[in-house]
């Protein structure tokens, strides 16, 4: 099992812990990887990061894809690769209509015609083999608007070839997860209980049949909150604001993917709920109506012991190759510790 642990999006000053990270690294750890929303960018992290780390891999989960062209994208995956000796990942997301929208000023568009658009033109950029040209449906390299110059030009990246760089996706609805599969090399399906694993399965096995793929060239890697405590009612209670943030909160009440994804989990009246108390403004009872079990399922809580029973069902969808990543919210070291103790 690869192990890896988020830095967040962070509020309103950014917090990079340092101690954390070299921690982990020092653990044996294989990623580390940074967010953003409408604050923070999610690259420049990265960047400090990677100057202050020797082997552990830096990636982002995510970039949002609306916020930047998919050359931009290539350059800054490039750049960071070589200056980093091959340590950078890309994690790519549509993001939501709310903030592509409201904050980039563009349209939502189609997301899965975006998702594969934008990863068919860094691959191309990556590989180097010829003048990138592109014309789909978000994308036209080079420009064919009628508002350009017609001076455009297929150009091919002044940087070397760099093939090996890994492309994850942020996905959790079946389309996403199909094309995920199909186009990418791993997906961050936020989180998940290993035991329900077959809810993303059939979807991604159907990608990675179009592509020619299997399971092993492709990892699944959900978010995982690790909190070492011994009253376990307390160590749950900041991962259900989370959840009640994210199936109450995310998007409109009919364009919610985080709602219907807690649905297909199996939690489709707590989900209903959670929902109708947030868009309220009830935002203490939406926490308080996450369920235990929902929290329980999908992360970790409570005494060191608990917390290694617990890991045997992820070692578990481990062996029978559900699932090549672990990616953890964890503020604790010795949460990471534990945690590496018995999946390293």
């Amino acid at each position: 099992m690869k192990l890896g642990i988020l830095n967040g999006i962070g509020g309103k000053v950014i917090g990079i812990d340092m101690e954390r990270i070299k921690a982990a690294e020092s653990m044996g750890y294989d990623s580390v990887w940074t967010a953003e929303a409408y604050g923070a960018d999610a690259v420049t992290p990265a960047a400090w990061i990677l100057s202050q780390t020797e082997k552990i891999n830096v990636g982002t989960a995510i970039m949002q894809m609306p916020g930047r062209s998919p050359a931009c994208t290539a350059m800054t995956a490039m750049t960071l690769h070589q200056l980093s000796n091959g340590r950078f990942i890309v994690g790519l997301g549509a993001s939501g209509p709310q903030v592509v929208e409201g904050w980039h000023g563009c349209a939502y568009g189609k997301p899965m015609a975006r998702t594969r658009e934008y990863i068919d033109i860094m691959r191309k950029i990556f590989a180097r083999e010829e003048p990138v040209e592109h014309q789909g449906f978000h994308y036209s390299m080079p420009y064919e608007g009628d508002d350009g110059t017609g001076l455009g030009k297929p150009l091919k990246s002044i940087l070397q070839a760099e093939t090996d760089i890994k492309i994850y996706t942020a996905s959790i609805t079946p389309k996403g997860l199909e094309t995920s599969a199909e186009c990418a090399d791993g997906v961050f399906p936020i989180w998940v209980p290993p035991e329900k694993m077959d809810v993303l399965g059939a979807h991604i096995k159907k990608g990675l049949d179009t592509a020619g793929k299997t399971m092993m060239d492709y990892d699944v890697a959900p978010f995982v909150t690790v909190i070492v405590g011994d009253n376990v009612d307390q160590c749950r209670m900041p991962i259900k604001g989370n959840m009640a943030l994210y199936i109450g909160g995310m998007g409109a009440r009919d364009k919610n993917f985080y709602n219907d994804y807690a649905k297909a989990l199996g939690f489709e009246d707590a989900a209903a709920k959670i929902q109708d108390l947030y868009l309220a403004g009830k935002k203490d009872e939406a926490m308080a109506a996450v369920p235990d079990e929902l929290v329980d399922a999908c992360h970790l809580v409570g005494p060191a012991e608990r917390i290694r029973e617990r890991l045997q069902t992820w070692k578990q969808a481990e062996s029978e190759g559900k699932i090549g990543s672990m990616l953890l919210g964890a503020g604790q070291i010795e949460a990471l510790e534990i945690v590496a103790g018995e999946m390293l």
